[in-house]
């Protein structure tokens, strides 16, 4: 559960951290705290499972990287999470995960892979089917034609 401190913090962060050289000092500034206790309150958040990730969400368009493809792929499940973690340790690829197979989706294994054009992107997804070789029995990719969202957790308002 989290306290009325942990809700400040939350509602104060959810539109991102400040993008300044000390983010949680500049938070804990805003709320009266000590830097080091919203450190330690993220942590332990992160720790319950309250929140599951800090991370940069970049507009790939702004960067250059004009072509977005959802790499999708069915892998073995006895190696998935071996492979899914080399998969997402490739510097193309903006986050990769696991999910269950569902009817008519063969699919288990998911990367998002940038490149500035779609020939950069295909090269790359054949770097991944190289890594995943054998274990990979289907694959496929679904571009971007816009962004969508780019935000972070939300609270309900109180009350």
């Amino acid at each position: 559960m989290i306290d009325a401190t942990d809700r400040r913090i939350l509602s104060a962060t959810q539109g991102g951290l400040p993008l300044v050289p000390a983010p949680y000092a500049e938070v804990a500034g805003w709320l009266g705290l000590q830097e080091g206790e919203v450190i330690a309150r993220f942590e332990r958040m992160m720790k319950e499972g309250i929140v599951r990730r800090i991370a940069i969400a970049p507009n790939h368009y702004a960067l250059g990287m004009i072509a977005n493809g959802m790499s999708v792929w069915d892998v073995d499940d006895a190696h998935a999470e071996t492979l899914g973690e080399k998969v997402g340790a490739l510097d193309f690829v903006s986050h990769s995960y696991l999910r269950p197979r569902a009817k008519g989706w063969p699919y288990n294994l998911f990367a998002m892979i940038h490149g500035p054009n779609r020939d950069a992107v295909e090269a790359h997804r054949g770097e991944i089917a190289d890594i995943l070789g054998d274990a990979c029995h289907e694959r496929d990719i679904l571009y971007s034609t816009r962004i969508l969202k780019k935000t972070g957790m939300r609270l309900k308002k109180e009350g």
